[in-house]
């Protein structure tokens, strides 16, 4: 039997044990393209279209239920990137069949694409978004992403208020680039009033991914960026805490 296309996933890689994308324990899908390039990215082997796996949505339910014994009442399953919302539209079956098993869904997304097959699978299937912030000026955003119209995350963020659904923000601290106390100043002022904010994730910058850059053949713009300090961690939290309901430092 030949399987549809619109059921298939374009899938980077797995992880069936997560437990930092989202609450709990986690089936976690990394899934392949994303249109940013971010400084920072970690994972650049997922930036692009092609390459990855192809998975059918059944094939992909069948290893969650596999999972879901380690799921406890917090963990579920986050689709991440990439950017999972490319792949929106053969995302929205297969969270219909997890909402049918009680299984709680997470999306991890920059907010840059909200057309209406992204809109069905949030509004209809996806119990936690995790929204990246990138930069709060649009000056920054191009400079990190590569791309204009920070004001998409921003549009994003207020479909899902709009909503009342819940959201976390997520938010990557690089020392001179994104840590100035009057950004986080900013960002808090912006987000202050949204009540499905749950929880900021303040991102520590680290080189992890600096390797995959390397083997790709593409030259890493932040080398002469550094590390975070705990003290520097410790003063974004105190800056931002006044304005979200929780902070936490990944």
């Amino acid at each position: 039997m030949i399987k549809s296309q619109e059921n298939i996933l374009n899938v980077h890689s797995i992880e069936s044990f997560g437990t930092h994308d989202g609450p709990g324990v986690r089936f976690i899908i990394f899934l392949q393209g994303c249109k940013l390039k971010c400084l920072y990215c970690h994972n650049p082997d997922t930036i692009a279209m092609e390459g990855g796996k192809s998975y059918h949505v059944d094939e992909l339910f069948n290893l969650i239920m596999k999972s879901k014994p380690y799921f406890g009442k917090k963990g579920g399953v986050t689709v991440s990137g990439g950017e999972p919302l490319l792949q929106a539209k053969a995302l929205i079956p297969l969270f219909k069949k997890l909402k049918k098993e009680g299984i709680h869904t997470a999306l991890d997304t920059n907010g840059r694409i909200l057309n209406h097959f992204a809109e069905e699978l949030m509004d209809k299937y996806t119990d936690l978004v995790m929204l990246d912030i990138k930069h709060i000026t649009e000056e920054g955003y191009e400079y990190i992403t590569g791309m204009k119209n920070n004001q998409t995350t921003f549009n994003f963020s207020q479909y899902r208020e709009r909503s009342k659904k819940p959201m976390w923000l997520r938010y990557v601290l690089i020392p001179g680039i994104t840590s100035a106390p009057e950004l986080l100043e900013a960002m808090g002022k912006y987000f202050q009033n949204y009540e499905t904010i749950e929880k900021l994730e303040i991102q520590p910058y680290h080189k992890l991914g600096v390797h995959k850059w390397d083997a790709l053949g593409w030259d890493y713009q932040l080398k002469e960026a550094r590390e975070n300090t705990e003290q520097e961690l410790e003063k974004a939290k105190a800056i931002l805490e006044p304005y979200f309901k929780s902070v936490v430092v990944n």
